[in-house]
């Protein structure tokens, strides 16, 4: 039984790390627009565009604005012995969309 709860936890995890972040704002134009960030490595513009569409269905979105930039993420860390330092690069992405009204 353990085993399927793992499993079950696991699955569920890369399911949220592969959605998009969505948060409800207003466009310059006062409509409803949503800002969706689907940045890192492990998602990408297939992620804004899927919540996009699961966001506004059949009657489509228009993309307000869209950017990207890859970053550098620094870590460090070690011992009394020794420093250990690394960086890795992510990108972050993020468009904001606002749902067409039929």
């Amino acid at each position: 039984m353990r085993p399927s709860i793992v499993g079950i936890s696991l699955a569920a995890a890369l399911w949220v790390a592969g959605c998009a972040t969505v948060h409800e704002t207003t466009a310059s134009d006062g409509r409803k627009a949503y800002t969706l960030n689907c940045s890192g490595s492990m998602r990408g513009w297939h992620n804004c565009y899927s919540a996009a569409d699961h966001l506004c269905g059949r009657a489509g979105f228009d993309v307000l604005d869209r950017s990207d930039r890859d970053v550098k993420l620094a870590s460090a860390g070690g011992n009394a012995h020794s420093f250990d330092a690394s960086a890795m690069k992510t990108t972050d992405r993020s468009m904001l969309v606002v749902c067409r009204i039929w």
